[in-house]
């Protein structure tokens, strides 16, 4: 006689299927096959090196203390290891902005522990000036502190500075924060070098869709881009044109997403008038009109699902052709369980 198997006992949770195969090849880290970078020998390097003997004079200059110079076991950049006076070091432009309630719990943390562990990251500009791509709240925790002097390390490639963001990845930047950082990079950049096309800065910005997302957070903080992300991801791609022309077509783009938000506040707040109180009212109301939403792509692809300027077209169409009527409940909890597993 056959026998059930037993079943187990409810515990609140269900229990955990086992990781199929390709889920756990992606879960393994593989060690390299091969070795890479300098040896023990090959990376330290004294203060008076040639290259780096002139930023040791420009951090004593600022009456900073250098410690000790290295190469970087990876990439052999020259790095200095040094202190610096806190009016010595400022902000990049174009990182997130500074939030006081995180800078003073940061402060109190650091003045709990006595001890500050954490160097800021510092750039020689152009201009002379000591620059930290991603310590600004750091910077301004030693300022509330009242530190005569900071801890600091220095690279004389300013071009570091345009990597941070995409090797920020432990302390991730929302999305908002990460727009902003690219966009002010992005104005910075078609400043300072008017023929260098968009693309050639694609591995800075991370991803284009960033680009324009940052364009409309300069002038509308408030806008919900986490609901046009998907849109986005599917037909917004890097430009081969100079990057200020591209930042003028974005602020175009920019303009028509905006247009678009103000017809979704509309329908939403007409669904509102019908009863529909969900928290997703949005999220299903932006993938209704998403004319890409169907269409599958590659991680990755460089091909647009559609082009954008189509996209926002027919988004601007379907959105003035919303039928209220259509909408009901099921749709919402279907959103709704959408947005968890998302999570």
């Amino acid at each position: 006689m056959a026998t059930r198997k037993a079943t187990p006992k409810a515990t609140g949770t269900r229990p955990k299927k086992p990781a199929s195969g390709r889920t756990a090849a992606r879960r393994r880290l593989t060690p390299a096959k091969t070795a890479q970078g300098l040896s023990a020998a090959e990376i330290a390097i004294g203060l008076d090196h040639a290259d780096v003997s002139a930023l040791v004079a420009l951090i004593r200059t600022a009456g900073g203390s250098p410690i000790g110079a290295y190469r970087d076991p990876l990439g052999s950049r020259p790095l200095v290891i040094a202190t610096l006076p806190l009016a010595a070091v400022q902000p990049t432009p174009f990182q997130r902005d500074l939030s006081p309630t995180h800078t003073k719990r940061l402060a109190e943390k650091i003045d709990e522990a006595r001890a500050f562990l954490d160097p800021l990251i510092v750039v020689q500009g152009h201009d002379g000036r000591f620059w930290t791509p991603n310590g600004r709240h750091r910077l301004a925790a030693a300022k509330v502190l009242g530190l005569r002097q900071i801890s600091v390390l220095i690279s004389p490639d300013e071009a570091l500075a345009y990597r941070i963001l995409a090797l920020n990845t432990e302390k991730a930047h929302n999305l908002k924060d990460r727009s902003l950082e690219v966009i002010r990079m992005a104005r910075t950049l078609s400043k300072r070098e008017p023929r260098a096309k968009e693309t050639d800065f694609a591995d800075q910005f991370e991803a284009a869709e960033l680009i324009t997302l940052g364009v409309i957070y300069e002038s509308a903080p408030r806008f919900a881009g986490g609901a046009y992300n998907s849109l986005l991801r599917k037909v917004d791609r890097f430009s081969e044109r100079t990057l200020a022309a591209s930042l003028r077509e974005r602020e175009g783009y920019a303009d028509r997403l905006l247009s678009i938000d103000t017809e979704v506040k509309k329908i939403i707040a007409a669904l509102q008038e019908r009863g529909f109180k969900s928290p997703y009212l949005r999220n299903y109301v932006v993938a209704r009109l998403n004319p890409v939403r169907f269409i599958k792509q590659k991680p990755g692809d460089p091909r647009p699902a559609m082009p954008i300027g189509q996209a926002l077209t027919r988004m601007t169409a379907a959105a003035k052709g919303f039928k209220l009527e259509s909408v009901s409940n099921s749709d919402l909890a279907w959103v709704a369980v959408g947005a968890s597993s998302a999570d």
